[in-house]
């Protein structure tokens, strides 16, 4: 299976690194494209997508700008993502990687530009797109159990009176088995290890039906076990027909798993590979002088 493209581009080039569609650069795509969206919020379901004839990128971002008082988050950020594709952002801290996610998902609003999962705005998507945040934001002491807590992706499908159907526990079930937690569907959420609990998170996504995965730092506080354990099964989803999109630290090991990797300080600085992006001069870019590049891998 070849790896899926993701068009995008820092500066002008005639192809892309991967599957060869034309790359347009950041200034000419604002230039000549609406960045700013107005539209009255309504769900976008997937019987809709179907009826249209041209594939839309599962996520297309033009001149994405973010900024918190004073402070420019995200600037000018263009990129587009295809179905299936499994794509890591990276980036130091602060360069705007958990923003870039929050947009996406329509946590966080953008100052100006556009971004759009498969054609409409995120205000209008939220159901098709699952959002795993950092671990540190969760409560994992929370008395809930596996089961609930990948319920919670039902939500929205339940009925007025929150009515759990056969149909949503059906749904529950098969999440759990694709990430391989069914056997623990009864346990606590608090007696899992680390990459079990992002498992259940994944489940939780899959059981809303989410055609988008977005994961912020899943595998922060991981042992080298789970993390792999997590990378086949997204690996596995995406093979499916899932888009993934994640943030990671872990260069050396994590991010050459990836079929493509966005380079992130604020601006876009490099797309592609991760064996052709993680250049000197890149790494130079993203993380200052300090960064050792090596045969092996990338010491930060």
């Amino acid at each position: 299976m070849l790896a899926p493209s993701v068009v995008t581009a820092a500066e002008p080039r005639t192809t892309s690194t991967l599957c060869g569609p034309m790359l347009v650069s950041s200034s000419e795509r604002c230039q000549n494209r609406p960045c700013l969206m107005s539209q009255t919020p309504t769900y976008i379901h997937d019987s809709e997508l179907e009826k249209q004839t041209a594939p839309l990128p599962a996520v297309d971002a033009n001149c994405m700008c973010v900024t918190y008082g004073q402070d420019t988050v995200l600037r000018d950020v263009t990129f587009s993502v295809p179905s299936g594709a499994f794509v890591g952002i990276v980036g130091p801290n602060g360069a705007g990687k958990s923003t870039l996610l929050k947009t996406l998902v329509g946590i966080v609003e953008l100052s100006s530009g556009s971004v759009n999962i498969y054609g409409s705005d995120p205000s209008q998507t939220r159901r098709m797109v699952g959002y795993v945040p950092q671990s540190d934001d969760v409560n994992w002491q929370f008395p809930v159990t596996v089961w609930d807590v990948v319920m919670m992706g039902r939500t929205p499908s339940l009925g007025a009176f929150r009515y759990e159907s056969a149909a949503d526990k059906n749904a529950v079930n098969d999440a759990l088995h694709r990430v391989g937690l069914l056997h623990r569907k009864d346990d606590m959420i608090r007696s899992l290890s680390g990459g079990q609990r992002q498992r259940v998170f994944v489940a939780r996504a899959l059981a809303q039906d989410a055609r988008v995965l977005l994961l912020d730092e899943a595998f922060s506080g991981v042992d080298v076990g789970s993390q792999y354990e997590l990378m086949a099964v997204l690996r596995r989803l995406c093979e499916e027909g899932q888009t993934v999109l994640l943030t990671t630290h872990d260069l050396a090991n994590m991010a050459r798993q990836l079929d493509t990797v966005l380079c992130l300080n604020c601006h876009l600085c490099a797309c592609g590979p991760p064996d052709e992006v993680f250049t000197p001069e890149v790494l130079e870019e993203l993380y200052g002088p300090h960064v050792v590049a090596a045969e092996s891998g990338y010491t930060i």
